[in-house]
């Protein structure tokens, strides 16, 4: 996985994240998942297109959903309904238009798809053949995992 793919993603996911919850953010460690992504709670997929494939999830658990939701919107939340679904696809989007200019900015090529939201227990996403970089961004909240799979193409 190339590192100059994956830098934009964590940056982009910082900067939106500091901005519009200001709260302090801190990087937790990095690990690797192989094949199979399991959903805490909420997640929202987006595909990556161009000159490498893959797809990046932003996954947090309903508690961390709800908080985030609440901050945004100056209304309290405590389950994960349409608004606070609709709220995470916003953050996505903002996260991911922001990586993508920064891709963009270093002479890389990439589409996205629409963002897709799901939401559940036990909720796997399977990827053949791309190995996940996860990296956590701890809030004073809870956590919001990164999930960036890009495989390039040859």
């Amino acid at each position: 996985m190339n590192i100059e793919y994956i830098n934009p993603f964590v940056e982009a996911s910082y900067e939106i994240l500091s901005e519009v919850l200001q709260v302090e953010i801190k990087r937790g460690e990095l690990y690797l998942k192989e094949n199979v992504s399991s959903i805490k709670g909420v997640g929202v997929i987006v595909g990556l297109i161009g000159e490498a494939e893959g797809r990046l999830i932003l996954d947090m658990n309903e508690k961390t959903a709800c908080e985030i939701a609440s901050i945004m919107n100056g209304e309290k939340y405590t389950k994960v309904d349409e608004i606070v679904k609709d709220t995470i696809s916003e953050v996505s989007n903002m996260i991911t238009a922001l990586s993508i200019t920064k891709l963009h900015d270093k002479g890389f090529n990439f589409d996205l798809t629409p963002p897709s939201i799901i939401s559940g227990k036990e909720v796997e996403v399977r990827d053949k053949d791309l190995e996940t970089l996860v990296v956590p961004l701890i809030l004073p909240f809870g956590t919001v995992e990164i999930n960036i799979a890009i495989k390039e193409e040859f």
